[in-house]
C-alpha cells in the first residue's frame, strides 16, 4: 500500500463507459488504491463549474492525483505507467517497445474507429440486462462493415487458444474484449479463439468488480 496516495477517479453514474472501464481496470491490475466519484453525465453534472475546474476537457474518466488532474483515458493510462512503475506495480502496458506500440495502436483505433458499431451496438447491451435496454435491432450495413472490421483486427491479433495478446495481460486486451462483448453480447457469431478471448477478459477480477457496480435503471433519451 502506497503511503499518502489519494488517487480519484471519476466515471459517470451509469458505470458504463468502456474509457473509465479502461482506467478503472488499470488502477486495479497495477494494485494501486483508489476511490471513485460520480458525474450524472445524464444531467450534464460534467458542464458544471465545479467539475470543468477539475477535468480538463469535461469528460470521464478523470483522474485526480493530489493536486494534479488528468482526463483521456489512454493519457491517464500512460500516466499511471509512469509514475507508478514496474517493478513495485504490474505494467498497464507491454515492457517491449513494439509490443507497447501496438498495444497504443489498438487503444487508439477502438477509440476513433468504428462509429457505428459503437452506436448501434452500445455499452448499455454490454452492462445492462437485455430486458431494461431497447429492443435489439439488425445492425445496419454500415453496422456491418463495422463488426466485420472488428472480427477481422481481433482475429489478427488474438493468439490461438484466445490467451492475451502480448503474453501476459495489458490495457489493450481489455479495450479490445470491449469491442468484442459488444457483438458476443447482442448474439453476433464470433469464432472460436475470440469467444474465449472476450470470455477470459470478462472473467478478470477487475472487470467483474467493474461489472457489479451498482447502476440505476436504465432510461432510453430519445
Amino acid at each position: 500500500m502506497l503511503r499518502g496516495m489519494s488517487l480519484v477517479l471519476y466515471g459517470s453514474e451509469m458505470w458504463n463507459s468502456p474509457y473509465v472501464l479502461s482506467v478503472f481496470v488499470a488502477l486495479r491490475e497495477k494494485r494501486l488504491p483508489f476511490e471513485t466519484r460520480i458525474i450524472a453525465l445524464q444531467r450534464g453534472a460534467h458542464h458544471e463549474a465545479s467539475y470543468v475546474d477539475v477535468s480538463l476537457t469535461s469528460r470521464v474518466p478523470t483522474l485526480i492525483d493530489g493536486t494534479f488532474s488528468l482526463s483521456e483515458s489512454s493519457a491517464i493510462v500512460e500516466y499511471l505507467d509512469d509514475k507508478f512503475p514496474a517493478p513495485a506495480h504490474p505494467r498497464a502496458l507491454p515492457a517491449d517497445v513494439e509490443q507497447r506500440a501496438r498495444a497504443r495502436q489498438i487503444m487508439a483505433w477502438v477509440r476513433s474507429d468504428v462509429g457505428a458499431l459503437r452506436e448501434e451496438r452500445s455499452t448499455e447491451y454490454v452492462f445492462f440486462d437485455k430486458s431494461t435496454v431497447p429492443p435489439l435491432q439488425p445492425l445496419t450495413a454500415t453496422g456491418q462493415r463495422a463488426a466485420d472490421k472488428v472480427v477481422r483486427i481481433a482475429s489478427a491479433l488474438v493468439p490461438e487458444g484466445g490467451g492475451p495478446l502480448f503474453g501476459a495481460w495489458c490495457v489493450a486486451d481489455t479495450d479490445l474484449a470491449m469491442m468484442l462483448w459488444r457483438l458476443s453480447r447482442t448474439g453476433h457469431p464470433l469464432p472460436a479463439k475470440l469467444r474465449a478471448f472476450a470470455d477470459a477478459q470478462w472473467e478478470r477480477p477487475a472487470v467483474r468488480e467493474f461489472v457489479a457496480m451498482p447502476r440505476p435503471a436504465f432510461v432510453a433519451h430519445s
